[in-house]
This record gives C-alpha cells, sequence and structure tokens, in this order.
C-alpha cells in the first residue's frame, strides 16, 4: 500500500462518522422542534404581496361625488380615488361622470370631461377650481346643476367651505339658485333647492 492510499482510509472513515453525527434524525410521526432551534427568519416571515402580472392594486380611498339624480336634485356616488387622494383627483373623478349602472337608473352629470386642476386657500377654506375649458354644456336652470354639483363634491372634504371658479386661470361669474351671476367664492347654502333629497 503506498504512503497515500494508507491515510486515505482514515480520512473517509472520519468523514463517514462527520456525516452520520449531523444527520437528521428520523423517527415514525412528527416531532416538535424547540422555539430555540428554529432560525429566526422561518418563525418571522417577511410580509410580501403578490400582483397578478397586468393588474392593478386595489389602494385608493372612497369619496363622495355629487350627480344628478331623475328627481333634478343632487345625488351622493361613491368613487375610489387614488391615495393621498387629493382635490384635484376628486375633481377628476366627477368629471369622469357617472358609470353605466348609474346612467340606466337616470343619473347623470351635467359636466364635460376637460382638464382641471384644484388648490385650496387653507386660511379661508376656499378651493379654487380651474378648468382647461368650459366643462358646463347646459343652458337655464341646469348650468346651476352643474355648478351646485361641483360645489357639494368639493365642500364634501375637510377644510372646504366654498368654491371659486375658473377658466384656463380666469376668474368667472357662475349662477346661484337665486337666479344670480356671481363671482364667488359659493357654497352650499346657495344651492340649497339642488340639495340631495333626505
Amino acid at each position: 500500500m503506498s504512503a497515500r492510499r494508507w491515510w486515505i482510509a482514515p480520512v473517509l472513515a472520519g468523514a463517514a462518522l462527520a456525516l452520520a453525527a449531523c444527520g437528521i434524525p428520523t423517527s415514525s410521526g412528527p416531532t416538535a422542534i424547540a422555539r430555540n432551534d428554529v432560525p429566526y427568519h422561518l418563525l418571522n416571515p417577511p410580509t410580501t404581496t403578490t400582483t397578478v402580472p397586468g393588474s392593478t392594486p386595489a389602494v385608493g380611498v372612497a369619496e363622495q361625488i355629487f350627480l344628478v339624480a331623475p328627481s333634478g336634485h343632487l345625488v351622493a356616488a361613491t368613487r375610489e380615488v387614488a391615495v393621498p387622494a387629493s382635490l384635484t383627483q376628486v375633481m377628476g373623478a366627477l368629471l369622469a361622470g357617472p358609470t353605466a349602472t348609474e346612467s340606466a337608473s337616470g343619473v347623470q352629470s351635467f359636466l364635460s370631461r376637460t382638464g382641471v386642476a384644484v388648490s385650496l386657500t387653507a386660511a379661508t377654506g376656499v378651493a379654487t377650481v380651474d378648468f382647461t375649458s368650459n366643462p358646463i354644456q347646459v343652458v337655464g336652470p341646469d348650468q346651476t346643476l352643474a355648478i351646485s354639483q361641483v360645489v357639494y363634491t368639493l365642500t364634501q372634504q375637510p377644510g372646504v367651505t366654498g368654491v371659486s371658479f375658473e377658466i384656463a386661470g380666469k376668474a368667472i361669474e357662475v349662477p346661484t339658485a337665486a337666479g344670480a351671476q356671481v363671482p364667488g367664492p359659493v357654497a352650499r347654502a346657495d344651492y340649497l333647492p339642488q340639495a340631495p333629497l333626505p
């Protein structure tokens, strides 16, 4: 036996003993493992979120907008707005109009889609709505309903007590329920005849 073969046999025998000592014991049934012997990351796995490819994560907050019921009064509807919700996002939901189900029941909007930006003066509680183009495509009393949709929707938000209107950055007058054209700000009190029915 060469010198090389002479030391290989003891090394192999030692490795076999070491592997046997480190082996996993077997039993006929499940046995409990002491908590201290379980790796920490298995006791407290990280929280994961699974997203299906092509799906939109359901993250949003329910906000109220006001549409027009067949009765000619405002009616509240709920829309999901992305978090953190802003006044501009809430107005965007309003300008999107009624859903197909709402339309089928006679609910409508007297506002058309247009670009919009809303800013809030916190000191006075007045929200200024700036449309890129005139969203009101109706005449007569329906114009008042269109304005009341905006007023009720925005004053539903915390800190908003009144609304002023602009088109392309220029202040405009709006009709009130009393029939007057005013520069604003206007509030819910100016549109009580259009208020939702109890």
